[in-house]
């Protein structure tokens, strides 16, 4: 029998508003000793049941994969994937054949806390953000080629780097399921192609979620000078390329810059309209010689944590400063933030003073998001953590 945890009066509002986190605060005690990871039960001050989750010993106590009484076996999870498998289905991003690089799993958008999932090719690339899902990795691997009808024929799990560490579950990453003799593969996104290391990349090795961004960028670069700050491994220029005049990819990691030189060239040969730089990018900002009318700015998290949050909001207003000042007349700005403690406000705010501070006429033609193979669950707004603006500058 999983142990219970019994919540203090009035803390269970939260719960039956489908919040899937209890906080560590809201609990008034534990009937029973769980580890962290282990399955409890959770009930409100009067005994009456509300959910059932994984527990942690951290400020997020337990976090919830069901609201109604489960058992939580193979059965249960395999039916939680196969809903998450449909919904891509329906959604037209599973099945695409230019479209082979797709997140199945999206942590709570998916009733699944503290699991990802991203599909390349027939490798699932497995991420747990908990010890709960970390305990159960093989049975939710064995699961994944069920689920996707056979197109899964191996997959990777990459938890070493996302597992808490006071967990002390000493993961190693590796091969659960069957076996890539490569290090990642060459997957297609909108017809793109993409090499992709999900051994050495960072995340599970492709930011998939700026899918619809890229899309939106492809129609606005026809004809400009395109600077792709944070390029990463090149997903932005890639899709400028196509008729942009000139593209410039800027990244301070040389691996990075590398596959972004290999990317372009999967896609366009040896084109002189890319080049590469491998240097700082507040200093490339700064300095930069070149007149751009289009600037990609897509920086790693600035805040992790709500005690940076300041800290963070400051770095936005001061990147989104130089690009103001420095873009062309009639240039456009996409520029993002993937911070989960930054909300839309919070960025839009730091973008606001940072025009403000340079004096240009600014106007928002879109504000972005994520892409539906990383759904939003509506009971958790922590959820929405990828925000963008796509802005053009008089």
């Amino acid at each position: 029998m999983p142990a219970n945890i019994i919540l203090k009066k009035g803390k269970e509002q939260s719960v039956r508003r489908y919040h899937p986190w209890i906080f560590s605060g809201a609990v008034a005690s534990v009937n029973g000793n769980p580890s962290e990871g282990d399955v409890v039960d959770v009930y409100a001050w009067d005994k009456t049941f509300l959910a059932t989750g994984h527990w942690a010993p951290g400020s997020i106590a337990v976090r919830i994969f069901s609201f109604t009484e489960c058992n939580p076996d193979r059965t249960f999870f395999r039916n939680r994937l196969e809903e998450a498998m449909t919904f891509r289905i329906n959604a037209g991003i599973a099945g695409r054949p230019e479209t082979t690089v797709w997140r199945l799993v999206h942590g709570e958008g998916d009733g699944l806390p503290g699991l990802i999932v991203d599909i390349y090719g027939s490798v699932a690339v497995m991420q747990a953000h908990t010890a709960g899902f970390w305990k159960i990795r093989e049975m939710i691997a064995q699961l994944l080629p069920e689920v996707t009808g056979g197109l899964v024929t191996a997959v990777y799990d990459k938890s070493e780097g996302t597992l808490p560490f006071m967990a002390r579950l000493n993961p190693s990453n590796g091969y659960l399921v069957g076996e890539n003799s490569e290090s990642g593969a060459v997957v297609t996104e909108n017809g793109y192609r993409f090499r992709v290391d999900w051994k050495k990349g960072q995340k599970t090795g492709f930011f998939i979620d700026q899918r619809d961004s890229r899309c939106l960028l492809g129609r606005y670069s026809n004809g400009r000078r395109v600077l792709n700050m944070f390029g990463y491994t090149g997903g932005f220029s890639v899709y400028a390329m196509k008729n942009a005049e000139l593209v410039h990819t800027v990244d301070s990691s040389a691996a990075a810059t590398a596959l972004a030189d290999e990317n372009v060239k999967l896609n366009f040969g040896d084109d002189p309209r890319h080049r590469c730089y491998t240097t700082d990018a507040f200093t490339f900002l700064a300095e930069m010689e070149y007149d751009y009318d289009l600037i990609i700015l897509d920086p790693p998290a600035f805040a992790k944590h709500q005690t940076a949050l300041n800290q963070a909001l400051q770095g936005y207003r001061r990147l989104n400063a130089l690009a103001i000042k420095k873009i062309r007349p009639g240039g456009l700005l996409f520029t993002f933030s993937c911070s989960q403690v930054v909300n839309r406000d919070d960025f839009r705010r730091s973008v606001f003073v940072a025009a403000a501070n340079t004096g240009r006429n600014v106007r928002i033609l879109h504000q972005t998001g994520q892409p539906a193979d990383h759904p939003v669950n509506i009971y958790h707004p922590e959820s929405e953590y990828l925000k963008g603006l796509i802005l053009y500058i008089e």
